[in-house]
């Protein structure tokens, strides 16, 4: 009987994901107890490799015709969720970061904890730099695509080019910052929950960049995506749009009120 599903044949690469997503895990607390880098950078290259892999299955079949409107409906639906499984995990960390700035222990007595007065990031440094990048990439990314869903195709690349420079220069002025901060993820809670937001926003934006650029290469081939066929560039776009909407709250949470307070 024909559902409009598309019945997915055996794939090596779900068990793949998950194994590799494990390994990253442990590769990471081998990374911070040990410094242990080789492990965690083979493992992100393995799960980039595995990822790229999947979602080559998923283009072939789109290319035979078996992606129906009910089959895309449920990869949209499928990015929703993801992207609202990760605003889960940035609530997590910012109520960890609210509760420990209003509710102090008795060791740490103030907030920020002692010492750290002087070595806070200034909000109107590179952190406001950083913000002004991203939101002109949400404003190139939309460009974009309202360019591909017109056909007019040379603009998109242009525009999909620009986002892909103001999201390397947010992650060089975001290693910048990093480089010459006074304080590390070792010092006390603060240093602990600003650079865990800061440096897992960073890996989004990574993975956004890594989304888009995949998107680029198949708008320059001209054959795997269109103004009829763009889900995977509309899920890059979608993913992009969230990474700025955490980098305001972070901003205003963590730099801001973080500095003011």
């Amino acid at each position: 009987m024909n559902t409009g599903f598309h019945l997915v044949h055996f794939s090596p690469w779900p068990v793949l994901a998950a194994f590799s997503v494990g390994g990253l895990l442990i590769s990471s607390l081998l990374l911070m107890h040990y410094k242990f880098f080789f492990f965690f950078f083979l493992n992100v290259f393995v799960l980039i490799l595995i990822l790229l892999l999947w979602f080559g299955d998923v283009e072939v079949e789109s290319w035979v015709g078996w992606h129906s409107n009910v089959v895309v409906s449920g990869l949209r639906m499928g990015v929703v969720l993801f992207i609202v499984s990760e605003i889960l995990f940035f609530f997590s960390f910012f109520w960890s970061f609210f509760h420990n700035c209003w509710s102090p222990s008795m060791k740490l007595n103030v907030w920020p904890p002692y010492g750290f007065e002087n070595v806070l990031v200034d909000p109107y440094g590179f952190p406001l730099l950083n913000t002004i990048l991203l939101l002109s990439s949400g404003v190139s990314i939309t460009l974009a695509h309202h360019s591909i869903m017109f056909r007019l195709y040379k603009t998109s690349i242009g525009s999909i080019l620009l986002t892909l420079f103001f999201g390397l220069l947010f992650l060089d002025v975001q290693f910048e910052e990093y480089t010459l901060s006074n304080f590390s993820m070792n010092s006390l809670i603060y240093g602990s929950i600003f650079f865990l937001l800061t440096g897992f926003h960073g890996f989004h934006v990574l993975v956004g960049f890594l989304m888009i650029s995949y998107n680029l290469i198949r708008l320059i081939q001209a054959v795997s995506l269109s103004s009829d066929q763009h889900v995977s560039f509309e899920a890059a776009a979608w993913y992009w749009h969230f990474v700025d909407v955490v980098w305001i709250f972070l901003y205003f949470f963590i730099y801001w009120y973080g500095f003011m307070v």
